[in-house]
């Protein structure tokens, strides 16, 4: 059986009962119609970027989703950009792609590991740009109607980190709750024009003010410089850097109401989150709560020596030595501001 450590960054878990590739959207939909039909377990994965899966492994089926491919509908000056993705595209090549083309408004998502297809459902962001600015529609697999659907951005319901696609479940799957939706490919519309830069510390890195225009190229140069001096940049091939054996940042930034907010140090981050809410750093927050860089060393799971927000695999951990320093974490976090933090990455088998 393959281990499913093999198809993940954090290069840990289980077992996989039964492991299905799909290189087509045909064959995806034939993967994930059959195990509904037997009333199996399914786990989707491209990229593998976003998962912690449990050692003892997943008792289902599971669907590596390898589509790829990027077909260009339209591209001119007064519509911009309109790509339509494959879900198994990985997204960094994309990204590259949409910079040298001139597609404004993925360039400070450089660097971002997995594949095109997990982005809308997370509703990825960095640096001052999310998916959700710039995706267009979704094509899905409905798995409880058996039939295509296709999203558009206003349905999607968007949120942080969020969208209908994470936040819809079947009850096919029994104890393993699954997205009802699996994403077959992925249309973006693009102005042909890099949008402004957002976010001060990229807007240092560049050199510019926030809210100055900066060349798409450089913007990706400059992301890629900073999640590289965060340990944030996947390479498969290299297995010497142990700060990228992770799924990036781990946990999602808590969203506050003012009073909750005001309850926090004078110092800490607070960023407008939109109907009187409050975006505080969990970054901040682990650090003041003990969890400096490298926390848990010499043990086989760390957080990152790079960024608190990471917890890596130092060449040796199971999925229950992350498990347990994501648990100790949380824990010190609320036991010093009152604060649950909440993981970023799917839980697979395991929770905390």
């Amino acid at each position: 059986m393959t281990s499913l450590a093999d198809l993940t960054t954090l290069r840990v878990g289980g077992p996989a009962r039964r492991l299905v590739e799909a290189t087509t959207d045909a064959e995806l939909v034939e993967a994930v119609s059959a195990a509904d039909a037997a009333g199996e377990p399914l786990l989707l994965v491209a990229g593998g970027s976003n998962l912690l899966v449990a050692d003892e492994g997943f008792p289902g089926t599971v669907v590596h989703v390898a589509t790829s491919g990027l077909s260009v509908a339209s591209e001119d000056a007064c519509g911009g950009g309109v790509v339509t993705v494959a879900a198994g595209h990985r997204f960094d090549d994309f990204v590259a792609t949409a910079v040298q083309r001139g597609w404004g408004g993925v360039e400070a998502l450089s660097g971002i590991p997995g594949s095109v297809g997990a982005t809308p459902v997370q509703n990825v962001g960095a640096y001052g740009q999310e998916v959700a600015q710039t995706v267009e529609t979704v094509r899905t697999w409905d798995r409880v109607e058996r039939r295509q659907r296709t999203f558009a951005a206003a349905e999607l319901e968007f949120g942080y980190r969020s969208s209908v696609l994470k936040t819809s479940r079947t009850a096919l799957a029994g104890e393993h709750p699954e997205s009802r939706y699996v994403v077959l490919d992925v249309t973006f519309q693009f102005p042909l024009r890099t949008p402004p830069v957002r976010y001060p510390e990229l807007a240092r890195r560049l050199g510019v003010e926030v809210g100055d225009v900066a060349p798409a190229a450089a913007v990706r140069e400059a992301v890629l410089e900073l999640r590289a001096g965060k340990g944030m940049v996947w390479d498969p091939a290299d297995r010497s850097d142990h700060d990228t054996w992770s799924a990036g940042s781990f946990f999602t930034n808590p969203v506050l109401t003012s009073a909750q907010a005001q309850e926090l140090p004078a110092d800490a981050p607070r960023f407008p989150a939109g109907d009187g809410l409050v975006k505080t750093s969990a970054a901040w927050l682990i650090d003041r709560a003990g969890f400096g860089k490298g926390y848990g060393a010499p043990g086989p799971a760390t957080l990152s020596t790079k960024h608190t927000l990471a917890l890596t695999n130092r060449g040796g951990a199971h999925a229950a030595d992350l498990l347990d320093l994501a648990r100790t974490v949380v824990a010190g976090v609320e036991r010093e501001f009152g604060i649950r933090l909440v993981n970023e990455p799917v839980l697979v088998g395991a929770s905390l």
